[in-house]
């Protein structure tokens, strides 16, 4: 097939339009064209008067492809490449079993390619599966009611089954593809194969999690729910077994290869990790709040006059700021239309994400909007240092929310003239229980509210009405990736051999798409251990 790039149409055209495009770059007649695929689809919205829609399609024709080529001479097209990805083989099947411990994006895709190589992986999640953490999770956003196995953190999926299902990245990765392959093959629709922003949204991912995991089992895997793992079995160098706690009862399961893909908020595992000699250090991370505009006004600013049209999705953002005594502020993990939510995951905190539904249909945007934090700004300066800091905004974000779990939160024209929210404008806050108007000055450290105060004008001068003195600010967002690091070789492993420490809680992803890949490559690097 030939591959054609930039195709642009106009929101108001239809999709038949592509086709005579392509016809026109190709020069030929439209029943010399066989099939059609859209490949890639963006959206330029530089400029606000002439918003377009960027196709890349791939095209049959009837005439040989090599020879039309060298006639057009045309850049923008191209012979069809794409990678294909192969499971790669061991040199044998132990009968031991290797266990992936976690059952997030990493965890996921790592048993699914172990499964898929015939070694049958043993996985331990600490959390329920998807339909009990669902109910679990709503109990909680309805009655304040914890639970600290089963969450947002904690469960089939992972956090990320509570964020949207964002598989955007800036992870330039040939596994990329397969990863996005596998999801929609599960259910989350063709549409995220070729969408520049791809995204599956909450209500779909559940789901979709649950027919991956059954693929596993199809493969011969197995999956323990309600599995949390205590401590790792060792002789000399080498993992022996995992120790997991399972309905009040720990049990030993044997092993000599474990991939551990714990999630950045395993604490416990941390700390029994780090007991046990584990090696590990602290790394730079960010904290922040979550933001809430009206999506209304977000589509304005981004689409101008096509604000609205029905062939534009609901406008997103990704914005940065470098100050000039070195500081920066940025975006992260935008939802349009979606809500703000409640993540804690250990009793007497508070934690902000955000999630979208599918449709992308809620009144607010939301985005976490956070500032990078070097070690040497962590008031303790051990390895679980930016952990700690974590835990103690946490619990001041509690106690000044009311001890029921609403959260801090403040109108940003009132942050930046320091003066306690008491009273909501026309953004009302999405997250359940509840929210406590507050000064957040009280809740974060001035390392950050400093320079959120320096950011948010600027921001607000690259996107209009991004920090406009309505918008809302929930605290805190204090999980937007590991604050550790957990060790390993170009082999993957870690000092202590059989060990792979894998994804986000690692230190070796940011999001849903390059935890699925660290996945797959620490599950490759098994396999080639393998005999």
């Amino acid at each position: 097939m030939l591959r054609i790039r930039d195709l642009s149409l106009s929101p108001d055209d239809s999709l038949n339009r592509l086709v005579q495009l392509a016809t026109k770059h190709l020069r030929i007649r439209e029943n010399e064209i066989v099939q059609l695929h859209i490949r890639k689809k963006s959206i330029d919205a530089r400029k606000k008067q002439d918003v377009r829609i960027l196709y890349t399609v791939d095209v049959a024709v009837k005439e040989k492809e090599d020879k039309l080529l060298k006639r057009l001479r045309d850049p923008k097209i191209d012979i069809a490449k794409d990678y294909v990805y192969q499971v790669p083989v061991p040199a044998a099947v132990p009968t031991e079993r290797p266990v992936v411990v976690g059952f997030g994006p990493a965890g996921m895709f790592a048993a699914l390619v172990l499964a898929l190589a015939g070694l049958r992986p043993i996985v331990l999640e600490r959390g329920l599966d998807a339909i009990r953490r669902h109910e679990k999770v709503q109990e909680f956003w309805s009655t304040g009611r914890l639970d600290p196995q089963c969450n947002v953190q904690f469960g089939e999926g992972g956090a990320g089954t509570f964020s949207d299902g964002k598989l955007n990245t800036g992870t330039k990765n040939e596994r990329c593809r397969w990863v996005l392959e596998q999801f929609s093959d599960a259910g989350a629709g063709g549409e995220i194969l070729f969408d520049a922003k791809p995204h599956i949204g909450t209500d779909v991912l559940i789901e979709v999690v649950q027919n991956l995991r059954a693929k596993i089992l199809d493969l011969g895997g197995e999956v323990r729910f309600g599995a949390r793992m205590t401590r790792l079995q060792s002789e000399g160098d080498r993992v022996t077994g995992v120790l997991y706690e399972q309905d009040g009862r720990e049990q030993a399961l044997p092993c000599s290869q474990v991939i551990l893909a714990i999630g950045h908020s395993a604490r416990d595992t941390f700390r029994a990790l780090l007991d046990q000699g584990i090696p590990m250090e602290p790394k730079p991370f960010s904290m922040g709040v979550r933001i809430e505009q009206k999506q209304a006004a977000i589509d304005q600013a981004q689409y101008g006059p096509f604000a609205g049209h029905p062939n534009l999705p609901p406008a997103d953002y990704k914005l940065n700021v470098h100050l000039p005594d070195g500081g920066s502020a940025y975006t992260f993990c935008m939802c349009p239309g979606g809500q703000v939510v409640a993540a804690a995951s250990e009793e007497g905190r508070v934690v902000t994400n955000g999630m979208s539904n599918a449709a992308r249909d809620g009144e607010n945007a939301n985005a976490a909007l956070l500032v990078t934090l070097q070690p040497e700004d962590f008031p303790d300066r051990s390895v679980l240092g930016g952990m700690i800091w974590q835990q103690e905004i946490e619990r001041r974000a509690f106690e000044t929310g009311g001890g029921n779990y609403h959260a801090p939160a403040q109108l940003v024209g009132d942050f930046l003239q320091h003066r306690p929210s008491t009273v909501l404008g026309q953004v009302q806050p999405t997250y359940r229980p509840g929210v406590t108007l507050c000064d957040l000055h009280t809740v974060l450290p001035p390392k950050i509210t400093s320079v959120l105060e320096q950011a948010l004008p600027l921001l607000d001068q690259k996107l209009h009405g991004f920090a406009g003195p309505e918008a809302v600010l929930t605290a805190p967002e204090t999980r937007s990736s590991s604050p550790v690091r957990i060790l390993r070789d170009d082999g993957k492993q870690s000092r202590l051999r059989g060990l792979y420490p894998c994804g986000e809680g690692a230190g070796y992803a940011g999001g849903i798409m390059s935890a699925a890949v660290d996945g797959m490559v620490c599950a490759e690097a098994l396999i080639r251990q393998i005999g």
